[in-house]
């Protein structure tokens, strides 16, 4: 039986940084490379010494890839995008590389291998509630029903008391599909809604996933609840009753502000057990989807280059940057933490495709996605209508292909996986399948340099992605950092670690190179790599394939470290440049970009930080 995605042979490859040394055969199938052609520092890594004895103990964990977040025909407003035809199962389907219909006629597969995992989050509020207007939907010269319609059914629906009835319905036919679909050891299913919540116009949304088929009857829905301390309560309650469940806020660029605040929601400061509820239910968040990145901002990290990558630029019709990043959050949760001894914002990065078809688009060459928005101010598609003349850039122009959520843990099953997203050892992608190793601590360079194996270093002499680093010993931190790419991408460019400190009660970040392609440094001074002179041809897509790497890897030391200042540190991996998904689109219409958005983009990764506390976790 062929190895499927996420299974032992993730550990990468050893090879000079112009990757010189990366494979040059790859299974036709599953684009992964003949273990002979694995070098000994993976053998290492996967748990083997010399000669094949097995090394200092350590966990043996795999990277699994998959999509926390899509939506079927169940959500409502998935209905209203012309999605009257996929379910759970089609999602289900469709990730472990099935092909299912698309809403505006042919089907969809995806580009690359089955995902290992997958989580159906439709919405909890009116759940199969759109499902009786199927009729509607086949008889609408449109294809689909106007939302006045949609809407008045839904009143009826609750106005004759049936609501329930039908939610409880769509939720035991989302829970079936979840059991049928999933395999152990081969593809894990999660349980999962949506709690779509919005406060004064910001968007306070969570995906809830659960960690086993133990499920409440009925999913708690932001209609009966006041704000997210609701849902964590409603959380906790169902952890008393031996069900398992984390949620995970996402597309905080649109929060207005209120996704990572230094008040609780009725404007009173953050008490410990705020923070602590918070940081018991909400242990990551999503930093990527079709509808935006939510790292950071060109405002709010200005000198950070990379800040402005697929930013969401559009809300309620007009362009505005306001709303809470990752960045930020972290680094406000520094000085939270300092005034009260918890951190509410110590979380992970994971990614998703928020896709509304149940199929998340991963590839910018294939985004798929922008097809199933019905465009009233324009169309997106240069091809109907032979160019970019009229087109009105709508929101979703400035959207990106779906983001992948990785996952470090023992095997492929709903229990490993839950336990890594608990204790935050995860990465996020911007679609390509390209992993991200990171472990911090002090002694830790010794401990590699000694070790026939970095991995168990890791683990043995630090924290990994997710972990607390406390107290020094007059030494600086050391970083164990190791990237490798997706065969089927791009090549990497750059490695960086991305720190946040508190620094007399105000919080800073930098940003710094530490591991170069093509056998290149970092200036010391502004420690940036220089150009690796990889390039794009914008007449094809075409790309350099002589620059770039197959792997970086690097153990690197802060120059800044003060062991008083609380701090955390995590990896952002740059592919070489590639094309965007509208660069794509003009190749094949045979016309110039659209002058309005940007040509290229980096793919890249994200990894879970790990912090450091000066008094102790």
């Amino acid at each position: 039986m062929r190895p499927r995605p996420g299974n032992g042979w993730l550990q990468g490859r050893s090879g000079g940084g112009d990757g010189r040394h990366s494979c040059n055969r790859a299974d036709a199938e599953t684009g992964r490379c003949p273990i002979k052609a694995f070098s000994r520092i993976v053998l290492l890594a996967a748990g083997l010494g010399h000669g094949g004895e097995p090394a200092a103990a350590a966990p043996q964990r795999s990277a699994w890839f998959g999509d926390l977040q899509v939506h079927t025909m169940y959500s409502t407003h998935s209905f209203l995008r012309r999605n009257h035809r996929t379910t759970p199962d089609d999602a289900y389907r469709y990730a472990k590389g099935g092909a299912i219909p698309h809403p505006r006629g042919g089907e969809v597969k995806l580009s690359g291998p089955p995902l290992d995992f997958l989580a159906v989050t439709d919405h909890a509020d009116f759940m199969g509630a759109a499902l009786p207007l199927l009729h509607l939907a086949n008889d609408s010269p449109r294809g689909y029903p106007v939302s006045e319609t949609v809407r008045r059914a839904v009143v009826r629906l609750v106005e004759s008391g049936r609501l329930q009835e039908v939610r409880r319905r769509a939720w035991r036919r989302t829970v079936e599909a979840a059991e049928r679909h999933n395999e152990p050891g081969r593809f894990t299913t999660f349980i999962g809604y949506e709690w779509a919540f919005r406060l004064h116009g910001s968007n306070l949304h969570r995906h809830v996933v659960f960690g086993s088929a133990d499920v409440p009857a009925l999913p708690l829905g932001p209609r009966y609840s006041r704000g997210p301390e609701d849902l964590w309560d409603w959380l906790d309650r169902q952890r008393g009753q031996g069900i398992e469940a984390l949620a995970i806020p996402h597309n905080m660029d649109k929060s207005r502000g209120l996704a990572f605040p230094e008040t609780d929601w009725k404007g009173r400061p953050i008490d410990r057990a705020f923070a602590e509820k918070r940081l018991r239910n909400e242990p990551v968040v999503e930093i990527i989807q079709e509808k935006g990145v939510s790292e950071t901002h060109p405002l709010f990290s200005p000198n950070d280059e990379w800040a402005d990558f697929q930013t969401f630029r559009y809300y309620d019709g007009r362009e505005s940057p306001v709303g809470d990043y990752y960045r930020q959050g972290l680094k406000r949760g520094l000085a939270i933490e300092r005034r009260i001894g918890v951190n509410p914002y110590r979380f992970g990065a994971v990614g998703g495709s928020d896709s509304k078809l149940g199929a998340g688009a991963f590839d910018e060459a294939d985004f798929f996605k922008s097809r199933l928005e019905p465009h009233e101010r324009g169309s997106a598609y240069p091809e109907e209508q032979g160019g970019w003349e009229g087109y009105r850039t709508p929101h979703v122009a400035t959207h990106g292909s779906a983001g992948l959520t990785g996952l470090w843990a023992e095997e492929n099953t709903r229990a490993a996986l839950f336990r890594a997203l608990r204790r935050r050892e995860t990465f996020a992608t911007s679609g390509p399948r390209l992993r991200v190793r990171f472990f911090g601590g002090f002694g830790l360079a010794q401990g590699i340099e000694q070790s026939r194996d970095p991995v168990a270093a890791g683990y043995a002499h630090g924290a990994p992605m997710g972990g607390v680093l406390t107290g020094a010993a007059g030494s600086a931190p050391d970083f164990f950092v190791w990237a490798m790419r997706d065969p089927r991408s791009g090549r990497l460019q750059r490695a960086q670690i991305v720190k946040g400190w508190l620094e007399d009660g105000e919080a800073r970040e930098r940003v710094f190179d530490v591991a170069c392609s093509g056998g290149l440094e970092p200036d010391p001074d502004s420690h940036r790599c220089p150009d690796n002179g990889a390039r794009v041809d914008l007449a094809d897509c075409s790309v350099s394939r002589d620059r770039g790497a197959a792997e970086l890897r690097t153990v690197w030391t802060d120059p800044d470290f003060d062991a008083g200042q609380p701090g955390f540190y995590y990896v952002r991996v740059l592919e070489n440049p590639s094309c965007r998904w509208s660069t794509w689109d003009a190749v094949r219409a045979g016309i110039e970009p659209n002058p309005v958005l940007p040509p290229v983009i980096q793919e890249r990764a994200w990894s879970s930080p790990v912090w450091y506390a000066p008094g102790g976790p």
